[in-house]
């Protein structure tokens, strides 16, 4: 009987993983730069643990299955979270602030379509303990670096929830579900339910004025003329992103439906994946006291690495094959010549399936080999191997003293 994959999960073949492991090598050598250092947690979690941070619907899009004991557990959706639960229990006591990084697989049960998969993976940072600007401006620009590094074309937007929550102070906790629908970008769902709630028009008009101001950072002195909110935070933060270069999109209608998040946010949109266009989104938030902890400033985002995946389109450049092709009776030596090129930094691949000559060379042709090393009687005789380079068609007869050297010399070609 045939199986087939779960819905919305992915096999990867060889060229994609290369693809994907250079993505993320890269990743690391710059988000390590700035100081931050890995930590990995469960891949399944008390599913209690994402409904306090998310709230009970967050179970429709959960994974979540009993144990033998009967406790419910949960594949995690996302890993701040996980994250903040591993720092209350057991890295509270650390020197502040703490830099965490993290790539991981999460999951979620909700309908696969393009660039939103079942089983994805994230890339992120958690940067624990400062309520500062100096904070979301590291943060800020660590994600333009790691995006920029991968050369896709993409938009930053930075907003901030403490002015939207301002203007909504007047609904109390109905202010919540505004947010949510705000940041839905749910127009006609927030027009019923401002109306809904009987807010006066000029509550409605100032909602959506503020929802709608997006530009550079002239547009401070509009949202001056709207509300009495104090910019200077904003400012301040700015003044850091421009002098760093960064392009970005002031957009006060960037939202978050979730409380926790307390001011700074911000989002990275790419240019050619249509709907699905967000690839980071990050902010500043208040977690640590939802999960037993003392309350404590954080920033961070999470990269969609499958969403900046899909965008690179160049290969990347793979390490040259060698392939050691023997004549029958020369199988001990070929696996000593192919363990000393290993040793020397080569891939190499030997025959294992006993085939002749000829079978083995268009097998290296078959698998895009750049050289075919020939081991045989003549060449023992005379300590010398033929090379092929497959690449070229030419071969010849290398001294067995040489033949590393011939070999890097032609890789750098």
């Amino acid at each position: 009987m045939k199986i087939e994959r779960p819905r919305g999960t992915r096999d990867f073949l060889p060229e994609e993983m290369e693809k994907r492991r250079a993505v993320e090598k890269k990743l690391r050598e710059i988000v390590e730069s700035y100081g931050y250092r890995e930590v990995a947690t469960p891949t399944f979690e008390h599913s209690e643990l994402f409904k306090i941070k998310s709230g009970e619907g967050i179970v429709e899009e959960m994974y979540v299955f009993e144990d033998k004991s009967g406790r419910e557990l949960a594949l995690r959706p996302e890993l701040t979270a996980p994250i903040m639960r591993f720092f209350v229990n057991d890295c509270s006591s650390l020197p502040r602030p703490i830099r965490f990084y993290y790539f991981g697989n999460c999951f979620r049960y909700e309908r696969p379509q393009k660039g939103r998969y079942r089983e994805f993976w994230q890339f992120g940072v958690e940067l624990i303990g400062s309520d500062s600007y100096l904070a979301d401006a590291e943060v800020i620009s660590l994600a333009d670096k790691m995006l920029k590094s991968l050369n896709i074309e993409y938009e930053l937007h930075i907003g901030h929830v403490g002015i939207l929550r301002s203007a909504l102070s007047l609904l109390g906790d109905k202010a919540s579900k505004v947010m949510r629908l705000i940041d839905k970008r749910d127009e006609e769902g927030l027009e019923s339910y401002l109306n809904e709630l009987g807010v006066e028009e000029d509550l409605k008009d100032k909602i959506k004025a503020i929802m709608n101001l997006k530009g550079g950072r002239e547009i401070i002195e509009d949202a001056k003329r709207i509300t009495d909110y104090n910019f200077h935070y904003i400012e301040k933060l700015l003044d850091i992103i421009d002098s760093l270069g960064i392009k970005y999109t002031l957009n006060l209608g960037v939202a978050r439906g979730l409380d926790y998040y307390t001011g700074i946010v911000f989002e990275f949109y790419a240019k050619d994946l249509g709907a699905q266009k967000q690839i980071c989104g990050g902010g500043s938030y208040e977690l640590a006291q939802l999960f037993g902890g003392v309350r404590t400033p954080a920033t961070g985002f999470a990269i969609g690495f499958d969403r900046v995946c899909e965008l690179i389109e160049a290969k990347t450049k793979r390490k040259a094959v060698i392939v050691v092709v023997y004549f029958k009776g020369f199988e001990k030596i070929a696996f000593e010549v192919a363990e000393d090129l290993r040793n020397s930094g080569f891939i190499v691949v030997v025959d294992v399936m006993e085939r002749n000559l000829k079978k083995q060379l268009s097998y290296a042709n078959d698998i895009n080999a750049d050289f075919a090393l020939i081991v045989g009687e003549e060449e023992i005789r005379k300590e010398e191997f033929s090379v092929k380079d497959l690449r070229s068609g030419e071969q010849i007869s290398i001294p067995k003293e040489d033949l590393t050297t011939f070999l890097h010399v032609r890789l750098k070609r």
